[in-house]
């Protein structure tokens, strides 16, 4: 039986990110159709879904790596197209399947790469880097000089959440950052950052076609079927649920359990 963990209530209602009737195709093939989602400061939303449905093109709206064909995203109250497109990015901590880690930097270069970027004095980098390391539960003293190939696949992860937190963005995109890990990784992780972003209070989106890994971190669960939402609730909603797809979720765990 799929059980939903307590999330930390969402303490304000204030939009960061808001999606009005968005849609987006690459010619005639229509990839998003008529988006409509509202997240709120300090919540987790998940987007679940099938591969193909658009999970990912939605993820990429929001920091402007991807313009919608219709409607609009906005961040902050101001449409993504108004944005710098560069200090949207600076702003936004991202996340991805493999970390995207830069092979040829170390460690601590890569988590404070952003920092770099910003222009941050040496001091002040390094103490953040460290602290982020720290954070994510790599002492810098042991990791800080290693390359990306000297680290385990749990490890890179680590790296790349505490690259994506060093600036301290208030906004983080996840893309099924822990996909590609082994079973028991996975779950160590997943409730790492559960308990993790619970005390930051970040606003996080993240991608996922996992049910478990959904319903332990979501404050609200986003189901995306064929470019469309079809549900937007909270795991305890999404267990009684008679949206289609949603039944077929549960059902699937049923059987594996």
């Amino acid at each position: 039986m799929v059980k939903s963990f307590d999330n930390p209530p969402v303490m304000q209602t204030v939009a960061k990110i808001q999606f009005r009737s968005v849609s987006y195709d690459v010619g005639s093939t229509v990839i998003l159709t008529g988006i409509d989602l509202e997240i709120v400061e300090g919540e987790t939303v998940v987007l679940l879904g099938e591969s193909g449905c658009g999970k990912t093109t939605t993820l990429k709206m929001i920091n402007r790596l991807i313009e919608p064909t219709c409607g609009e995203v906005l961040v902050e109250g101001k449409p993504t197209t108004e944005w710098n497109a560069i200090d949207l990015r600076r702003r936004t901590g991202y996340v991805l399947q493999e970390s995207g880690l830069l092979p040829h930097f170390s460690v601590e270069r890569n988590v404070g790469l952003v920092p770099v970027l910003l222009e941050w004095d040496e001091a002040r980098k390094r103490s953040r880097t460290n602290e982020m390391l720290e954070l994510v539960g790599l002492p810098p003293a042991k990791f800080a000089s290693r390359f990306p190939h000297e680290l385990s696949g749990g490890q890179r992860q680590r790296v790349g959440l505490a690259r994506a937190l060093a600036a301290d963005p208030d906004i983080l995109l996840l893309d099924e950052p822990f996909g590609a890990l082994d079973a028991l990784t996975r779950t160590r992780l997943q409730k790492e950052f559960a308990k993790l972003i619970g005390e930051l209070g970040k606003t996080s989106v993240f991608v996922t076609h996992d049910l478990h890994e959904a319903m332990l971190l979501g404050s609200r669960i986003a189901l995306m079927e064929k470019g469309r939402i079809v549900f937007a609730d909270t795991p305890a909603n999404f267990a009684k649920s008679d949206v289609p797809l949603a039944r077929a979720y549960l059902e699937t765990v049923l059987v594996q359990t």
